[in-house]
């Protein structure tokens, strides 16, 4: 494929017609040569990416992720084929890339330790143990909480739990995503929700609660 991924970030703001050539037709295009056409499928898709990565990584690095989504896109593009809609080969994608997110903040150790009272304890207990009672407190501080949580995780076993259990997936629908089998997304979700009640089981024991 002519052109290189730097082009992604020099086009220009446009919107997709409503009526022209479709998904695949685009790819064919852009893998020929005609790499301005990557602008429309852009357009087309950038809410999808936004959605699925703005509800796995904090707000303030969501556009950079989202942006290498489009580039690994852009450089993956000659692989597509159309035996699945390309909305889903460009999701799967994105979830890969929020793995990567979290595998390197591991790596560069910034998964916060901030000490936690025992109400938000005993929060982070009910979520894992999916009590519906735990959605009571804040939207926002329970999503730190979370946040808090799930960094002890590995990513993909983070990513297990949040597609079933935070966004409420089907196993197909997660398996899919994660370019697994459903039976490793149950391992991985089962496995991640153990390490969940061990951390908060840890801590609570670490503070004598």
């Amino acid at each position: 494929m002519r052109g290189s991924a730097h082009e992604i970030g020099q086009l220009t703001e446009a919107t997709a017609h409503s009526h022209g050539p479709n998904d695949w037709e685009i790819v064919e295009r852009v893998v020929a040569g005609q790499t301005r056409w990557f602008e429309t499928l852009i357009e087309r898709h950038k809410g999808l990416v936004a959605r699925i990565v703005g509800a796995k990584v904090p707000h303030e690095d969501a556009p950079e992720v989202a942006h290498k989504v489009f580039i690994t896109a852009f450089e993956s593009l000659a692989g597509y084929r159309p035996v699945a809609p390309f909305e889903n080969w460009l999701a799967t994608l994105a979830v890969r890339a929020c793995c990567d997110y979290w595998r390197q903040r591991q790596r560069q150790r910034e998964i916060p330790q901030a000490a936690l009272s025992e109400e938000q304890l005993a929060w982070l207990e009910a979520a894992a143990a999916q009590d519906a009672g735990a959605r009571s407190m804040a939207g926002f501080e329970a999503h730190d909480l979370l946040d808090w949580a799930l960094g002890r995780l590995s990513p993909q076993d983070r990513m297990a739990l949040t597609l079933l259990h935070i966004e409420g997936r089907s196993v197909a629908e997660a398996a899919e995503l994660m370019g697994c089998s459903g039976a490793n997304v149950k391992v991985r979700a089962f496995r991640a929700r153990k390490r969940l009640r061990d951390v908060i089981a840890g801590e609570i024991d670490h503070r004598g609660v």
